[in-house]
């Protein structure tokens, strides 16, 4: 039987996890691992995308960890479908991949994936990043974090030092915003800025509203695109 992480339980409620791969071997693996940690149940396993969007309907998961390269439909049409029907919005899909520099994770995100690891991630970070998804949260692989900001500022939705999007904000929402670009959670945020986790929950909040974003990934390349925060801080 697989031991249990000495790790504190990951969430103060049941999360809901679909695991989607076609490795029936690496299915297992992430099973074996989620059913020894409180607070999570594993509602399916499917190995295609296809399979992913009919099990996310029926068995409605709070967070799939999706495979990329898959037969059938691969993970970034699933991706795509899932985040894109607003009657899945409580659903959150955490991309897992072999490679460091596959294109389709960038194509995930902007599919509307809340994030993405690589399947060798530390046990400890991956339970992190489920956890927190589920609480509407983002937590990239720090391995690829740089490059995908690097990837997205040459490819940007803004140009580059355009600051047409901060001007929507307050004084205090940039320093907030910056914060959320350098990775920084919640609690770090709070920290930082002297304020508690919540006021800093709050504000990132407003400002996914006012900037029209889906999430934290599309914040932090905000953050890199209008210069509010560069590669070398």
């Amino acid at each position: 039987m697989t031991p249990r992480l000495d790790a504190p339980a990951v969430a103060r409620r049941d999360i809901r996890v679909l695991l989607v791969d076609d490795q029936e071997l690496v299915r297992r693996g992430f099973a074996a691992l989620l059913a020894n940690e409180p607070g999570i149940e594993v509602v399916g396993e499917v190995g295609d995308g296809a399979q992913a969007i009919t099990e996310t309907w029926r068995t409605r998961p709070d967070v799939v960890l999706m495979d990329i390269r898959m037969p059938r439909m691969d993970g970034l049409d699933a991706t795509r479908v899932i985040c894109g029907d607003e009657r899945l919005s409580a659903t959150k899909v955490l991309v897992l991949t072999t490679f460091a520099l596959d294109e389709y994770v960038y194509e995930a995100l902007r599919a509307g994936a809340s994030g993405f690891l690589l399947k060798d991630t530390p046990p400890r970070l991956l339970l992190e990043a489920i956890a927190a998804a589920a609480d509407g949260d983002v937590l990239i692989s720090p391995a690829m974090a740089k490059r995908l900001v690097a990837d997205f500022v040459r490819r940007p939705v803004f140009r580059p030092g355009d600051s047409g999007p901060l001007d929507l904000l307050s004084e205090r929402e940039r320093e907030v915003l910056a914060e959320v670009a350098r990775g920084k959670t919640n609690s770090e945020i709070g920290e930082s800025l002297y304020m508690s986790p919540l006021t800093a929950k709050t504000h990132v909040s407003r400002i996914l509203g006012k900037l029209n974003a889906r999430d934290r990934v599309q914040l932090v390349i905000i953050g890199y695109e209008t210069g509010l925060v560069s590669l070398g801080e």
